[in-house]
């Protein structure tokens, strides 16, 4: 937790952590790009300051968090001390490291097995993440992934799979369609704060629309 006395993340952090993002997710196509960070990072400024949290910190996070996903490095142990390693050459407090880490260590979905964040911060991040994959970008970022890992769209003899070790959620396979029914629709019942679960209804509501249209559309009936 931020100490009162703490000052806050320089502004000069921020950039270089933006620097950074870029260079090690701008190639990226599988939807965990920079513009996928880009668009947490805005979302995490927006939602710290609407609840009150520290933003710097919350967009220090959020510019890093997917340069440690474990989907993007050889195993997550990789991924956090990579992003350890970057935070110890920054002018940042002993505190503010093990916040940022400790929240990019837990903040993923995780086939939905993870506990409840620790701290303010750590819950805003963490919706900011989850929002963008809710809604029309996140319909977007499903059909991408599916094609970035050979998923097929849509396959009406393969039903969603209900209960998933993380495992599975990260390694088995599945069609974009049925990953809407094992993650992207159950998240909005995940969602920490007030500010991101306003925003997160919307969103998915326009996502039920989506699945209603494609599968008149699938059917041949629109």
């Amino acid at each position: 937790m931020k100490e009162i006395h703490e000052q806050p993340i320089q502004k000069a952090v921020l950039q270089a952590a933006e620097a950074y993002a870029k260079a090690e997710l701008g190639a990226d196509t599988s939807g965990h790009d920079w513009w996928h960070v880009h668009r947490v990072a805005a979302m995490s400024e927006r939602l710290a300051r609407e609840e009150e949290a520290d933003a710097p910190l919350c967009v220090l996070a959020a510019l890093l968090h997917d340069v440690a996903d474990e989907k993007l490095n050889e195993s997550k142990e990789a991924g956090m001390l990579k992003v350890s390693a970057w935070l110890d050459g920054q002018p940042v407090s002993r505190e503010q490291r093990s916040h940022v880490l400790e929240i990019i260590a837990t903040m993923s979905y995780n086939g939905g097995s993870n506990s409840p964040m620790a701290t303010l911060e750590g819950k805003v991040v963490q919706d900011a993440d989850r929002l963008d994959a809710i809604g029309a970008i996140s319909i977007a970022r499903a059909f991408v992934y599916s094609g970035h890992t050979g998923r097929p769209m849509h396959d009406p003899a393969l039903p969603p799979r209900e209960q998933m070790t993380p495992d599975e959620y990260r390694k088995r396979g599945g069609t974009a369609i049925n990953h809407f029914y094992e993650k992207l629709l159950k998240l909005k019942d995940r969602i920490n704060t007030p500010s991101a679960k306003r925003i997160a209804e919307q969103r998915h509501a326009y996502m039920e629309q989506y699945l209603e249209q494609f599968y008149m559309e699938w059917d041949g009936t629109r």
